[in-house]
């Protein structure tokens, strides 16, 4: 691992210095229930032959506050699918980050959860400075918590968790999920759009030091473009803040073979690296089947950070001219005129259809949006309902969605990347 050592430091400053050293830092989602296991997942994170950051993700009875099942899991000795950061006690969580957690080894806290207020107050106390998340990005796709309460609970978890700078030597960080929100079906307008309003929406609560995110979809010069678009109005709308860009690889249905994920990754990585992307957040070989191992996190490490693999021909940054900037801008500019406060802007947008997630049953998202994979992997809108892009997006004759098409259309990734035949052609893959 490259050195960056220091006294402690933040997690943008980290990636800030390991990026500015030519170093692409690589990230795992990895989360156990068992202390000693976690422990042992944070080291061997640490000590891959890469630049890392840790992650403690979170278990799913912890994410929807369920903390009695938790209690019962731990009594049983049953295991969970993450690591219950607001059940274990304090000192639990400390001793299991003492030694591993330093200057030059990061860890974020991962989690999934529209009303988080259990999990900022157990982070804060254990001193931990990186999280992620967002009031509609971990709302709309995973339950039914009404974005009222998810955007009233992220309020007060972001002025707690910016207090941290107070008590602490570093920036605390906050991530936005808003770019990878179903993204394997969601145009790159709208996925750019809401990493930013979370970002800005971040910042009005006195975050300062904000990350934002973007999943890995179905064509490379698409995400190129989405990218690019994303870098452009951070540089534009937080001039004030420490922002840096983390990529996601493919979020959706992961090939089935190792050498079709390990393609996939590899596309991820050459990705971030096109694009100047800060961080990269990896899947493994054995994503489309069960939760990865320790040793198979590692080595998706080891594969997405190697030099041998090197940018995509990275397109001239198209600024303002291209389509994803056009409609990203297009839906924060008219998010923000719907209210001085983000919060109600944004609460107000999703009831009003400004922000509208295609296929989401969410029963805040007003769902009238449609979207289709053109022949070529490219997201497109087949119908972009009430959101204020209209004048942007050809409109085409709404039809209804088939079961057999959403499927088709949510394998074309897996169908891509596990044929051998690089030449074989795609089939034209729409949501009717």
């Amino acid at each position: 691992m490259t050195a960056i050592l220091t006294d402690r430091i933040g997690l943008h400053d980290f990636v800030r210095r390991a990026h500015d050293a030519g170093e692409l830092v690589v990230q795992p989602r990895m989360g156990f229930g068992l202390p000693e296991r976690m422990r042992a997942g944070l080291v061997a994170t640490k000590t891959a032959p890469a630049t890392t950051v840790g992650t403690l993700t979170l278990d799913s009875y912890t994410r929807i506050g369920d903390l009695a099942a938790v209690e019962r899991a731990l009594a049983a000795g049953s295991d969970l699918n993450g690591y219950p950061i607001a059940s274990h006690p304090l000192g639990t969580t400390r001793a299991m980050l003492a030694g591993v957690r330093d200057a030059g080894f990061p860890v974020q806290v991962r989690h999934g959860s529209a009303t988080p207020s259990h999990i900022f107050a157990a982070l804060v106390a254990a001193g931990l400075d990186a999280t992620e998340g967002g009031p509609v990005s971990y709302c709309l796709p995973y339950g039914r918590v009404p974005l009222e309460e998810s955007v009233r609970e992220w309020s007060r978890c972001c002025e707690l968790f910016a207090h941290l700078r107070e008590h602490l030597p570093v920036e605390p960080n906050l991530e936005t999920f808003g770019g990878c929100m179903m993204g394997q079906l969601c145009p790159p307008g709208l996925l750019v759009a809401l990493s930013v309003l979370e970002a800005l929406f971040f910042r009005s609560r006195g975050v300062r030091g904000i990350a934002v995110s973007y999943a890995q979809q179905a064509n490379p010069v698409q995400d190129q473009e989405a990218v690019f678009a994303l870098r452009r109005l951070c540089a534009e709308l937080l001039p004030d803040t420490d922002w840096h860009v983390v990529v996601y690889a493919y979020m959706g249905l992961y090939p089935v073979t190792p050498r079709g994920a390990r393609r996939l990754l590899t596309a991820a990585a050459e990705l971030a690296r096109a694009t100047g992307a800060e961080r990269l957040i990896v899947k493994t070989v054995a994503e489309s089947e069960r939760i990865p191992t320790i040793a198979e996190n590692v080595d998706a490490l080891t594969h997405a950070a190697t030099r041998q693999i090197r940018p995509a021909e990275p397109l001239a940054d198209p600024g303002a001219d291209s389509e994803t900037y056009q409609q990203a801008r297009a839906i924060v500019d008219a998010v923000r005129d719907v209210d001085q406060d983000l919060g109600r802007a944004l609460l107000h947008s999703v009831k009003r259809g400004y922000l509208d997630v295609p296929y989401c049953r969410h029963p805040d998202n007003l769902g009238r949006t449609r979207s289709y994979l053109d022949r070529d992997g490219t997201l497109r809108w087949a119908d972009p309902g009430l959101m204020p892009i209209g004048h942007l997006v050809p409109r085409r004759r709404s039809r209804q969605v088939t079961s057999a098409g959403l499927m088709d259309a949510l394998g074309y990734v897996r169908r891509k990347f596990d044929s051998f035949e690089e030449s074989a052609p795609e089939p034209i893959l729409e949501l009717r």
